[in-house]
């Protein structure tokens, strides 16, 4: 009788959260986490302060970061600047949630997106949560993660592309980073999509031909 009841028994659900960071950027990645989290462990970072990343210090976010990879199960999610050229920025930051989810070690049986998107080509049941990461604790885990590892990710490249202030804007698009443009033209990790980006491109390319011409 105990087999027979097993068999018709539902899995567990696991759920994952899922959440992105740098659509608006103009320079690198967008990047994408998928965390699951234990009852308990969510009831542990909810007593830590766990919220959504952009209402945390970088300090804070910093601590939570190593606690969420810690006690939970954690993926990430790339899609590069090049793909977000090629197929656009939303569906660049649903290729990357994919892409998280397909990478957690445990997989999950439900998933709660962060926006109003369903993650095309999933196979899993999800519910998207417009602010879900200010309405979901698993939501929110993910935004710590993700915008950590890419914070983490771009002042790496900084190094590399001194010329843009990137360690301080992380690749958006502030004063200094669009001087960074005009001046030094465009990396192959900036969005040649974006709007900036094209104009910075037109910009030093006039400016080039008019120095060949005078």
């Amino acid at each position: 009788m105990d087999q027979l009841k097993d068999r018709g028994a539902k899995p567990p659900l696991i759920i994952a959260g899922v959440d992105e960071v740098g659509r608006g950027a103009l320079f690198g990645p967008v990047v994408a986490a998928a965390v699951i989290l234990s009852a308990p462990t969510q009831l542990a970072l909810a007593q830590a302060g766990v919220t959504d990343s952009k209402a945390l210090t970088v300090e804070r976010r910093a601590a939570l970061y190593g606690q969420i990879c810690a006690m939970g199960t954690c993926a990430i999610g790339l899609a590069s600047a090049a793909e977000i050229d090629q197929i656009n920025i939303l569906q660049a930051s649903l290729l990357a949630m994919r892409r998280a989810v397909a990478r957690l070690t445990l997989q999950p049986t439900y998933c709660l997106v962060d926006g109003n998107q369903q993650i095309p080509g999933l196979n899993l049941p999800q519910k998207t949560m417009v602010k879900g990461d200010r309405r979901s604790l698993v939501i929110a885990a993910a935004s710590i993660v993700a915008k950590v590892w890419r914070d983490r990710l771009i002042v790496r490249l900084a190094a590399k592309y001194p010329d843009y202030d990137l360690a301080s804007n992380k690749g958006y698009g502030t004063p200094r980073h669009k001087a960074g443009l005009k001046t030094n033209g465009l990396t192959r990790y900036h969005r040649l999509s974006f709007s900036t980006c094209r104009a910075a491109l037109s910009s030093r390319a006039n400016a080039e031909r008019q120095g060949r011409l005078f």
